[in-house]
């Protein structure tokens, strides 16, 4: 039996956990909510970052073109000014929800087979399901975890908005441990 036709099952049935998860976190929860603010004079910075018509991206203030400059007085003049930060901005027209939905869904779906094709790689079908469950649970935990501690350290992200983004993760990966460990082959 190839990997993919015994894992098909557990693959599919963590995305759709994970998403489901995911969805309640967000939209019946809401504990993410106090994780961004609102500016006091938002329609002034709009208009401000309007006013120099930026393609979508990602940006930094102040922008520091190399290490070099970083040395400079006025580049330390900005930094003790501030504001620093990164500001991403996306294309600008209504937003739907479809797409990154669909983009999330399908992260949810490779994570679930590279775990599950790990497991599969070092436990073996008939293996242990403990086994294979926790290899998932500890590879999904690395994955939905991770990148907001980066983002806490580099970006910049409060380390409060980092934790509940670990707690999502490890709800994903405990989901994500307990399907395999039922459903392994």
């Amino acid at each position: 039996m190839s990997a993919m036709a015994g894992l098909w099952l557990p693959v599919l049935l963590t995305a759709v956990a994970v998403f489901m998860a995911s969805s309640l976190v967000h939209m019946l929860f809401n504990w993410h909510n106090s994780s961004y603010r609102k500016l006091d004079n938002e329609d002034a910075v709009r208009e401000a970052i309007n006013a120099g018509k930026p393609q979508p991206g990602m940006y930094v203030l102040p922008y520091c073109a190399d290490m070099k400059a970083m040395g400079e007085e006025s580049m330390a003049a900005k930094m003790r000014e501030g504001p620093v930060g990164f500001l991403t901005l996306r294309p600008s027209g209504e937003f739907s929800m479809g797409k990154p939905l669909l983009l999330w869904f399908l992260l949810t779906l490779v994570v679930a087979a590279f775990g599950g094709l790990q497991a599969w790689q070092y436990v073996g079908p008939g293996g242990s399901p403990g086994a294979a469950g926790h290899l998932v649970g500890m590879m999904s935990l690395g994955v939905y975890v991770l990148g907001g501690v980066s983002e806490g350290i580099w970006m910049g992200r409060s380390w409060t908005s980092v934790a509940l983004y670990a707690l999502d993760g490890l709800i994903y990966s405990v989901l994500s441990a307990l399907i395999f460990m039922w459903l392994w082959p």
